[in-house]
């Protein structure tokens, strides 16, 4: 077999509950272990563990794919989510994104929608790159869910097993940098992470959730919230571009 006749199989979902098989950027890399040592992160490792025993099917296949592809000096956009597509072949560890060639959710052509009302922004070609935001990510967009693995059809099924403790303290992080940033809170859950903000030294930026249950809803519909050129504006004007 010639090399170019090789392929390498990519998993579609996780193989093991190993955080040091989940690379991220040297500057996470202290916090990142903390976790992973503390109580909260043995028992997640365990959880996560024990429920690919039980057979379940966990995505993405590399919960921790953010932070190898935006390292914390790099970042100046975060954008909340809150768990992984739960459909498989979707998930690929950035909020909002996923895989090449799949078929985009709702909330990300509402997301692609907006960015061409504000910005003038085409949609990415389909099938390449599609939905996949990894292009955004490695330009400094932190694409972050509080929770990060989630179980096939099962939405959420892994919040409040850990993961929120590890975010928490990564947007805290961001927050408590040296770069000022932008952060787009959109939905309730997300502006939930408020507190863990300081707003005297970032821009922080609120709207209803990209669902189309939501997009157009008073009080803060997202179609029109503008929050893509007020960003752009806002690193123009702190020199953060």
């Amino acid at each position: 077999m010639t090399d170019s006749d090789a392929t390498v199989q990519i998993p579609d979902q996780l193989q093991a509950a190993d955080p040091s098989g989940w690379p991220v950027a040297v500057g996470w890399q202290p916090v990142v272990t903390q976790f992973f040592e503390s109580d909260a992160g043995c028992k997640l490792s365990a959880f996560l563990q024990q429920r690919l025993t039980a057979g379940a099917s966990i995505f993405p296949p590399q919960p921790l794919r953010a932070l190898e592809l935006t390292a914390p000096e790099a970042v100046r956009v975060v954008i909340l989510g809150q768990d992984p597509y739960h459909g498989r072949g979707q998930a690929e560890g950035l909020a909002f994104s996923v895989a090449p060639g799949v078929a985009l959710p709702p909330s990300l052509r509402n997301i692609f929608k907006e960015l061409q009302r504000d910005l003038g922004e085409p949609p990415p070609p389909f099938p390449s790159p599609g939905g996949s935001l990894t292009r955004w990510a490695r330009h400094g967009v932190l694409l972050l869910n509080t929770c990060l693995t989630v179980e096939e059809g099962q939405p959420a099924s892994h919040a409040g097993k850990g993961w929120e403790r590890l975010t928490d303290t990564l947007i805290a992080q961001v927050s408590g940098g040296t770069r000022r940033v932008v952060f787009m809170l959109w939905g309730n859950h997300a502006q939930s992470k408020r507190s863990l903000i300081d707003a005297s030294r970032h821009l922080v930026l609120s709207a209803n959730h990209p669902s189309p249950l939501s997009a157009l809803r008073p009080p803060a519909p997202f179609i029109g919230c503008g929050h893509f050129s007020q960003a752009r504006a806002w690193r123009e004007q702190h020199q953060t571009v």
